[in-house]
């Protein structure tokens, strides 16, 4: 929980009910804010409907922005909002979208109740329940995957109808959120390259625009809230919800099953941690398992094993930039850390992923670097 000044407490419930009244064309009255914590940028508070005249659920959360937020970045979550809401009960990713407002930038969500964060799922000793978490994981974006490819027309329209005034969203992926900050760190790469003290041959830059051509350029192009990590997963009674769309897009559905495994090993308990390939095969297959029938190619492992060492590589080479420039731009990403020991075990376990993948001759030159950017930030920070 973040503490949130009352006076800004109580200016965000005026404004929700006001939103809510006018929606419902009768006065609508909430109180009892819990705060639930927020970006930094945003609060999120959960509220109880004490007049309720259009039979709305006794709870609702509402999420507010500050006024430094961009008004693109508001846009973008209120469409993928929107384009989540519209998707068949058993499709939607995560809360549904009751209410927006874009000039007090206040969006209200249906509450999904308290659950059971995946954070605290993974930190389990049972590793038995840890492998229940992230199959489910793998499950939930894969049936995401399933329910919106193809639907892109479809969010560029809620893209360009969220504005007024001309103001709205770039639609490209690549120019948004993280895979903007992804970009920027593939243009300096011979600059992290240097400053770690390791040589990067031209084939790995290769791999890394293969990562970034990931966000723009695919035949498996699916939805995408962006921020798929554990600290932005709630396991309730109608399984795993995905909770933050800042950033939602459409890109290549790998980008979300490497950003899943690039981020879970970190939160493992011990005992966990050393089933970790076993926990990440259990993501993939629950994955597959879902987007195979839709995506007939993935399931050869070659294919799959190249796209995802891809996508990994670029991850963690994006969390690699963010430490070593002191970067603060992604640190409400579950990719962002300022712990060295978490950026140094993704490159050997990357190294290690190489070695045990089917077909990773295509990448073989990902497990060298990795190797070598283990060891070079070894010395870095630990020697």
């Amino acid at each position: 929980m973040t503490l949130v000044a009352h006076d800004r407490i109580d200016a965000v419930l005026d404004a929700t009910q006001d939103i809510l009244t006018r929606r419902a064309g009768a006065s609508v009255r909430i109180d009892d804010p819990e705060d639930l914590g927020g970006s930094g940028r945003s609060t999120v508070l959960r509220v109880r409907v004490a007049d309720n005249p259009v039979s709305l659920d006794r709870t609702l959360v509402v999420k507010a922005f500050d006024d430094n937020s961009e008004s693109a970045q508001v846009l973008r979550e209120i469409a993928s909002y929107r384009y989540a809401t519209a998707l068949p009960t058993a499709s939607r990713p995560g809360p549904q979208l009751l209410a927006s407002d874009l000039d007090t930038r206040i969006l209200v969500l249906t509450d999904l109740g308290n659950g059971r964060g995946m954070l605290d799922q993974l930190a389990s000793p049972d590793v038995d329940e840890v492998r229940r978490g992230v199959s489910a994981w793998g499950q939930a974006l894969g049936r995401m995957h399933a329910a919106t490819y193809g639907g892109e027309d479809d969010f560029r329209a809620l893209l360009r109808v969220s504005g007024r005034g001309g103001r709205r969203p770039d639609a490209d992926a690549l120019a948004a959120g993280i895979g903007r900050e992804a970009a920027a760190s593939v243009r300096r790469a011979d600059e992290v390259a240097a400053e770690v003290g390791i040589d990067v041959p031209g084939e790995f830059g290769d791999v890394l625009s293969a990562g970034l051509e990931l966000f723009s350029d695919s035949r498996f192009r699916a939805f995408s809230p962006s921020d798929v990590g554990p600290e932005n997963i709630l396991i309730n009674d109608d399984g795993v919800q995905f909770m933050d769309y800042e950033w939602g897009a459409f890109r290549d559905a790998a980008l979300d099953v490497a950003y899943a495994l690039t981020t879970f090993p970190a939160a493992l308990s011990d005992q966990a941690s050393t089933r970790r390939v076993e926990l990440e095969s259990a993501l993939i297959d629950a994955w597959r398992s879902e987007a195979s029938p839709l995506w007939p190619a993935l399931s050869d492992d070659r294919t799959l094993h190249t796209r995802l060492i891809t996508a990994c590589t670029l991850w963690a080479w994006l969390g690699t930039y963010w430490m070593l420039e002191s970067d603060t731009s992604g640190h409400d990403w579950a990719l962002h850390t300022s712990d060295p020991r978490v950026v140094t075990m993704r490159w050997a376990d990357l190294a290690d992923t190489v070695d045990d993948s089917v077909g990773a001759e295509d990448v073989q030159v990902v497990g060298e670097v990795a190797r070598s950017m283990e060891r070079a930030l070894r010395r870095l920070w630990f020697e």
